[in-house]
């Protein structure tokens, strides 16, 4: 296994040689606090987005950063959430970024896990490469847009995810949530819309999706399709083409 080098352990001229020896780059996942129904924790997107970033980490050797935990979840009011505002977000990662090129990382990788940071992170690219005179190359990816299967939230994929990675969850209390299968397209859409302002007024239990049947071992397969995928997208993103 390579070895990723995690920030937080590092120790000062040790850091700043391996900085100086070769161009490296860095990771930063952002998560959220929220809930995540009767089952998940609420601590859900930020466990299951460190995960992803440590093994992309791990895969590629990039520099990883601590997770930034809050995000942007006020859509799941009165639900429990701690939210920040988008424009608190992307101050926060603007200023890592320039942070981390004072310290000589021209490229970052901005990993999201989480729907509510989506459009915080839009375009930040465009502003940190104004921002940096051009000297600074980042790419904001959400992980959930490298695997084939739908995005929901404490349903089967995040639940299953959660069994992958974590060992609290309590299935004894995983209930059915939204189930759109029998929807047409526009009417997702419509809900959609919704969740984006109401996630309670959309799905009522806060669950989008069934998590009563996901598993360890779906969670597993879930996981390595993604790293995989999204560990293709990094490389195609550093060479400017796909491999």
């Amino acid at each position: 296994m390579n070895q990723m080098v995690e920030i937080k352990s590092q120790f000062d001229p040790n850091l700043r040689r391996s900085i100086l020896k070769k161009k490296q780059i860095a990771i930063i996942p952002v998560g959220s606090i929220e809930q995540h129904g009767p089952h998940l924790p609420i601590s859900t997107d930020t466990d299951i987005v460190t995960e992803v970033a440590k093994r992309i980490s791990e895969k590629n050797r990039f520099l990883l950063l601590p997770t930034i935990t809050y995000g942007v979840s006020f859509e799941h009011a009165p639900f429990f959430n701690l939210s920040i505002k988008e424009s608190t977000l992307r101050t926060v990662l603007s200023d890592l970024c320039m942070s981390l090129l004072s310290n000589g990382v021209k490229t970052v990788f901005i990993i999201n896990g989480h729907h509510g940071n989506l459009k915080p992170i839009k375009n930040i690219d465009v502003k940190l490469k104004k921002l940096s005179k051009n000297k600074l190359k980042v790419f904001s990816l959400s992980y959930w847009h490298f695997m084939k299967r739908e995005f929901d939230h404490a349903g089967f994929v995040e639940t299953s995810l959660m069994l992958a990675i974590s060992k609290n969850i309590k299935m004894g209390s995983a209930k059915k949530g939204l189930i759109t299968d029998k929807m047409t397209k526009k009417e997702i859409q419509e809900l959609g819309k919704l969740a984006n302002k109401s996630f309670p007024k959309a799905t009522k239990n806060g669950i989008w999706g069934d998590p009563t049947k996901a598993t360890k071992k779906d969670g597993q397969a879930i996981l390595a399709e993604i790293i995989n995928n999204l560990s293709k997208r990094c490389q195609t993103c550093l060479t400017g083409h796909s491999s």
